[in-house]
């Protein structure tokens, strides 16, 4: 018990600790100047409400001060209640130590692989890096082509029918890049409402496209400002390329990510970042056009998902979640107060660590889960055979994880 109780002790900075002592002393030696007989417990009872008086009289202009600024363009909300800040989900498997097993492919020449997409016919995987090109790297060699150059930041990637590849481009919507790398616009916009982050991507089999728009408001380089104002800016739509036209299927969502379609083809699975789920959209059926709940309560941030083929469907965890991250989830203040410290908002997603990927049954049902503490930013997973294949918006190269070597079985 002894062992346990000491777990739960939060140990304070030294300066607060020094600053406490130093104000309960000058508190006592007052209060024993005016009361000598005064016993010693009362004189600390005494000297402790001094400093919390002295505390209050620094944080409370602070506090008032955050809680009456309106910045015009930024106005963080309360998350709903489906929002949960209870337990999470967790696999019955689980390698904690995944970068063990890890080693690097391209490195130096893929500034930040967001998601990737496999050719098994040519033995190419695709990335779209932060400098706006789509690379491929062979697969199981390792060399590295530059491929095609969208002139924004591609995010994510799906094979098309004809070898070419569909893009989620962040700054110029969604994309095709056909097999002799020329780059078409496909649409930019819906309902009027232009997109502004254009993110997760897949194809049916029919030849439908089904994307999301992360954010109408917020583009890329200020991604993390709609995570902090935690309002439902998402949108998942798809793209008819017959017809060319551009729909609605879902909106009000809370920076809404990957797709993936299933399997049989009757609905797909999209996430949402700032809630910590993936939801399933019912393309076809009687419950056609409506959504419902797939995997709540997710041990991370879910990004890009992707359905391997045999049965599961890889969630991509840019972050694993953290006390840091619930306290500023649970208080609009405090994301107010991040906001005004400007150059503190973009420091706060490089801090965020631990990410990973769960891989889950059809079901929604946990089934494996891999992260690392020194993980971060890893946005797409893609199992390969033998070995899991993973990008990350913090490095410059794939990574590759041999699943023999894992301490636990795929």
């Amino acid at each position: 018990e002894a062992a346990s109780s000491d777990k739960c002790k939060v140990s304070l900075p030294r300066h607060v600790v020094r600053a406490v002592q130093g104000l309960t002393a000058s508190a006592r030696r007052s209060s024993s100047a005016r009361c000598p007989s005064q016993a010693p417990s009362s004189a600390m009872a005494t000297g402790l409400g001094v400093a919390a008086k002295a505390v209050l009289l620094v944080l409370a202009p602070v506090v008032i001060s955050v809680a009456l600024y309106s910045p015009k363009d930024f106005s963080p909300a309360e998350l709903p209640p489906e929002h949960s800040f209870g337990p999470d989900v967790s696999a019955p498997r689980h390698d904690a130590r995944v970068l063990a097993a890890s080693e690097r492919i391209g490195e130096g020449l893929l500034p930040g692989p967001e998601d990737l997409a496999y050719d098994a016919a040519g033995g190419w995987l695709y990335t779209g890096c932060a400098d706006g090109w789509v690379r491929r790297v062979s697969v199981p060699g390792g060399d590295v082509e530059d491929w095609a150059y969208t002139g924004g930041r591609p995010l994510g990637v799906v094979l098309a029918g004809d070898g070419g590849l569909v893009v989620a481009d962040a700054d110029k919507g969604l994309l095709k890049v056909r097999p002799d790398k020329t780059v078409e616009m496909l649409t930019d916009a819906a309902e009027g409402l232009k997109f502004a982050l254009t993110d997760g991507v897949d194809i049916a089999a029919d030849g439908t496209i089904y994307f999301t728009d992360a954010s109408y408001k917020y583009s890329l380089a200020d991604h993390f400002l709609d995570v902090l104002e935690a309002r439902p800016h998402g949108r998942l739509m798809s793209f008819d390329p017959s017809t060319r036209r551009t729909s609605v299927l879902a909106r009000d969502l809370y920076f809404a990510n990957g797709v993936a379609v299933a399997p049989d083809q009757d609905s797909l699975i999209f996430c949402e970042t700032v809630m910590r789920r993936c939801s399933r959209y019912h393309i076809r059926g009687d419950k056609a056009g409506t959504v419902e709940s797939f995997i709540d309560s997710l041990p991370g941030l879910p990004d890009n998902i992707r359905y391997n083929g045999e049965g599961r469907y890889w969630i991509a965890l840019s972050a694993g979640r953290t006390l840091q991250l619930d306290v500023l989830m649970w208080s609009p203040l405090v994301r107010k107060l991040v906001y005004m410290v400007g150059k503190y908002v973009m420091a706060v997603p490089q801090g965020l660590r631990d990410s990973g990927t769960m891989s889950v049954a059809l079901n929604g049902e946990p089934a494996t889960m891999y992260t690392d503490p020194g993980l971060a930013l890893a946005t797409g997973w893609l199992k390969v055979g033998g070995y899991l294949y993973y990008g990350s918006l913090a490095s410059s190269y794939i990574s590759r994880v041999d699943l023999t070597k894992s301490s636990i079985e795929a």
